[in-house]
């Protein structure tokens, strides 16, 4: 590529309309997540079409657009809100004299930007070299007008193709192998929770729907809370205790977005397994947003590949303090649906009764009780994970009327009275 002036970190964005719902909504997206990635928008090429061109997937008018863009705006990177093959790519970064992102590869950036934990870091890197490992041919084009004519194989350009082929499946190997032993340490962790009888509870919903943030209103975890897309990419666990006093565990997952590169949702299955043992499903949305009920469609999506779109759920519809007064008035709550908003602490109280009641695992029990008083433990532990309804002192006894979990009940089985 020649040397001409570029401007820090300025792109120019292209969104082409094929007839897809929520087109106009996927182009502000693609901006947030070009910000996301530490780009700076500085134009937005439109246009319609009714299939992608085979060779330059915008078509040929609409390419000399886009370098007259990048000429104007002295952009580093064009990015497009699509999935581009190989040879599309390859042919636009040669027809603009700049690199080209395609909405794949700039979230596969996002999350590598993101990743803090050891194994998130392990996971992008797989979903980056598998995505890469179909794009290696972009680098050898030159090869081609060497070859030419002659008709054999295993030149140097081709072992040198064939090496880097097996270095990436190496390391894919390696990366397999290691994420391996991280799921087996879960697999022991969750076998231990089973043990002990612990539900789970997961928040699932679209990026910047909110979750992070009412993770923190029903746990007090201070955990990371931004506008930026996909804040949250390490699940989070943190027990959190019910009305019943039941305690159950709840996990922050990442958030999902339409068209959500399928090598991230491979890589990622391990972390999403807490999606797929959950108890129930919090399923976050934004109220405010006009296409929330598409983007609850694109999560149920997500939901169906990790086999868990038959999970019970509760809808929570978030950041019901942005919508005038008028309009939260005339919202109801149903079985269903939940109405809150995390960021001011409203209907937390009657989210956590709702989860209560919709988890049917370890029964709430109404019993009575009497204990001796000796039994110090036992009173401490019906005090910590009851709800105690009536309390009388009898010589040498305490008499309780409680309502509680089945599993503590099992542990005063010789104190139950009939």
């Amino acid at each position: 590529m020649s040397e001409r002036p570029v401007r820090a970190n300025a792109a120019v964005l292209v969104g082409l309309d094929f007839g897809a719902e929520g087109y106009a909504e996927s182009l502000e997206e693609l901006r947030l997540l070009a910000e996301s990635a530490g780009l700076r928008p500085r134009a937005l090429i439109q246009g319609k079409r009714q299939r992608p061109d085979s060779a330059l997937f915008a078509g040929s008018g609409k390419v000399e657009e886009i370098g007259a863009a990048v000429r104007e705006q002295h952009a580093v990177a064009v990015v497009f809100n699509h999935e581009l093959s190989p040879a599309q790519q390859r042919n636009l970064e040669q027809a603009l004299d700049c690199p080209v992102i395609d909405r794949t590869s700039l979230i596969l950036g996002i999350f590598a930007r993101r990743a803090r934990s050891h194994e998130g870091k392990l996971q992008v890197e797989l979903a980056q070299l598998e995505y890469a490992s179909t794009r290696l041919i972009r680098g050898w084009t030159h090869l081609e007008r060497q070859r030419g004519g002659i008709g054999v194989r295993g030149g140097p350009g081709e072992t040198q193709l064939e090496t880097d082929r097996r270095l990436i499946s190496n390391r894919v190997k390696v990366l397999k192998d290691k994420l391996v032993q991280f799921k087996r340490r879960r697999d022991v962790q969750r076998r231990a929770r089973v043990r002990g009888e612990v539900l789970s509870v997961s928040l699932v919903g679209y990026t910047n729907a909110g979750k992070s943030t009412l993770f923190n209103a029903l746990t007090k975890a201070g955990v990371l809370e931004s506008a930026r897309m996909f804040a949250t990419l390490d699940p989070t666990l943190r027990h959190i205790k019910l009305p019943s006093k039941r305690e159950v565990l709840l996990s922050d997952t990442v958030g999902f977005i339409r068209h959500l590169p399928h090598t991230l949702v491979s890589a990622f299955r391990a972390t999403l397994e807490e999606v797929q043992r959950a108890t129930l499903l919090l399923h976050v949305a934004d109220v405010t947003s006009p296409t929330a009920a598409e983007q609850q469609a694109q999560v149920e999506e997500v939901l169906r590949e990790l086999d868990s779109q038959d999970k019970p759920r509760l809808y929570v519809m978030n950041k019901l303090d942005l919508l005038p007064e008028t309009k939260r008035e005339s919202l109801i709550d149903t079985a269903e649906v939940v109405h809150v908003s995390a960021a001011k602490g409203i209907g937390m109280d009657r989210l956590l009764q709702r989860i209560d009641e919709l988890i049917e695992q370890d029964p709430i029990r109404q019993v009575r009780l009497q204990v001796p008083q000796s039994e110090g433990k036992a009173l401490a532990t019906l005090d910590a994970k009851a709800v105690v309804l009536s309390r009388e002192y009898r010589e040498g006894y305490v008499e309780l009327e409680v309502q509680a979990p089945a599993s503590v009940l099992r542990r005063m089985t010789s104190f139950i009275v009939e």
